[in-house]
């Protein structure tokens, strides 16, 4: 029998969610919103109501789109700890034909172009070109935070969900363009899932790595995450991990690498040419409501760290000692110090760090807080790299409400 993966075969209600009709037409009815009151988190709602569904393979998640799926993880997940559960990590699309069910005895991985020796690979194959390795990294969208851009800015208005933390195993992408050959005159290499557009107007998802960064042997193509298959949603069989850099790099159902001798262009290179783009200077920021005179592409993960013990309005005890928690993270320089206030930024104390999990990891931290009188009280926390790098004080701004990564602020309530 075919080795095929779907949504969640074991499960029976499951199954006849696949077999009824189409995942997107019954996530996108009523039947699917399981809680009553919206769970915006905080962000702006322009894009209306943020209710919680349930898609196959993946626990209640925040319902951002429905066609293609975009789900985002409830912030209260990343206080379970620095990895997030498989079917807790949030779902991001470009294309709304996504693959249901991949038949692995008919799926290949295409190695072409500028190559020696083109390669179409089974997943089995793939395997078994070299010894597996494992990442532990964060992967994050773009716009994670972009709901609480001020002005408002066009796009998903997203909490601080559209990110999680997971083992990933595969094989180093550079053994596999060594196994092809890569020719000496290539510039860059491009990437392209199962995935694909409704219309022939729409360019189709395709990503590039220049030729350095893809044989650096830091991006790896993964088929199992937290030590189990890619979840359907994020990328079975196969993905690109492309650690400390953001999510619009990492492609889900891998199918085709393209090695090219000039720069990736044409109309399906619409989404390195045109978007996922911000302004092209040292912060990367421009003032509110204005646009940038030149952009480049968005790359690497800025510094970042959250309180996750408590959420914003949530009440802690008077005269007593209580743990506060969080996660910190960077692109891969590895975070030096964590520093929590808990008067509004006016006194600052080191936090403890937890277990380095690596460099491209959440990094838990946690820090013993008491309050002698009841009322309202700030907390806030900021993070510093291995390179010095740190948060800014207020949030930056750009078109696109990319790359947010503020000192942030949690109000709460001491009875």
């Amino acid at each position: 029998m075919p080795d095929i993966q779907k949504f969640a075969s074991a499960d029976l209600r499951r199954r006849s969610f696949l077999r009824g009709g189409a995942l997107l037409a019954v996530a996108a009815s009523p039947l699917a919103a399981l809680a009553a009151v919206d769970t915006g988190e905080g962000v702006s709602f322009a894009d209306g109501p943020r209710p919680l569904v349930e898609y196959p393979g993946k626990r209640p998640l925040i319902r951002v789109h429905t066609r293609p799926p975009h789900l985002e993880t409830p912030f209260a997940v990343f206080n379970d700890g620095p990895i997030t559960a498989n079917d807790a990590f949030f779902v991001r699309y470009h294309l709304a034909n996504i693959p249901l069910a991949v038949d692995l005895t008919t799926f290949r991985l295409s190695v072409k172009g500028k190559v020696a020796t083109p390669l179409m690979l089974s997943l089995a194959e793939l395997k078994a070109i070299a010894e597996p390795v494992e990442v532990v990294a964060v992967n994050q969208c773009s716009g994670n935070s972009r709901g609480f851009a001020s002005p408002r800015v066009f796009g998903a208005q997203l909490a601080n969900g559209a990110m999680g933390n997971a083992h990933w195993t595969g094989v180093p992408l550079r053994t596999v363009l060594e196994k092809a050959g890569v020719s000496a005159s290539a510039v860059q290499v491009t990437f392209d899932g199962l995935d694909s557009p409704v219309l022939p107007a729409t360019p189709d998802f395709r990503k590039a790595l220049s030729i350095e960064h893809a044989m650096n042997g830091e991006p790896m193509l993964a088929w199992a995450m937290n030590g189990e298959p890619l979840p359907m949603l994020n990328g079975y069989p196969l993905k690109l991990i492309v650690p400390g850099y953001f999510g619009t790099y990492w492609v889900k159902h891998l199918s085709e690498i393209e090695v090219l001798e000039h720069a990736f262009e044409g109309h399906d290179a619409a989404f390195m040419t045109t978007a996922y783009r911000v302004p092209d200077n040292d912060c990367q920021c421009v003032a509110p409501g204005t646009v940038a005179a030149k952009t480049r592409p968005i790359s690497t993960l800025p510094v970042r760290s959250f309180i996750t013990s408590v959420l914003d309005g949530g009440v802690l005890p008077a005269g007593s000692t209580v743990e506060l928690k969080g996660i910190a993270f960077d692109a891969g320089a590895g975070i030096k110090t964590v520093e929590v206030s808990v008067d509004g930024g006016r006194q600052w104390r080191n936090a403890t760090l937890g277990k380095d999990l690596g460099r491209f990891s959440f990094r838990e931290w946690r820090m013993p807080i008491s309050f002698a009188q009841r009322g309202k009280a700030v907390l806030m926390v900021r993070a510093v790299n291995q390179k010095g790098e740190g948060q800014p004080a207020t949030a930056d701004w750009n078109p696109a409400g990319y790359r947010r990564h503020v000192i942030e602020s949690t109000t709460v309530n001491i009875a």
